[in-house]
């Protein structure tokens, strides 16, 4: 599969995907950590992907997303952002809402 199809496949799949380098539990980088660190705070479940792992992606998505760091948020196939924005809408209270939501709608829609 190419890479840009892996990608589109893993944000159609995943309704939150955060690209960060490193996990959640062990990032590899500062802004990774920040990001990690809120979206388990935001208390949903979300998906990964260690683009230190995987270096196709981390040389593809950037393009793909015209965006040109790492980590990068995707809610519903939308990119939200990077470090900066996700801190900035996390301390404005702006971010909670949308993952509380997305996670809501995604579990109604896997228990019916």
């Amino acid at each position: 599969m190419e890479t840009v199809e892996k990608i589109k496949q893993q944000i159609a799949e995943n309704p939150i995907i955060l690209y960060m380098k490193g996990s959640p539990k062990l990032p590899s980088c500062g802004f990774s950590s920040q990001v990690a660190q809120i979206m388990i705070n935001c208390g949903e479940q979300f998906a990964y992907v260690d683009i230190l792992q995987h270096p196709d992606i981390r040389a593809e998505l950037p393009k793909y997303a015209n965006w040109p760091t790492f980590p990068q948020l995707w809610v519903e196939g939308e990119l939200i952002g990077g470090c900066d924005i996700i801190v900035d809408m996390f301390q404005k209270g702006e971010l909670q809402p949308i993952i509380k939501e997305t996670a809501a709608k995604y579990k109604a829609d896997s228990a019916e």
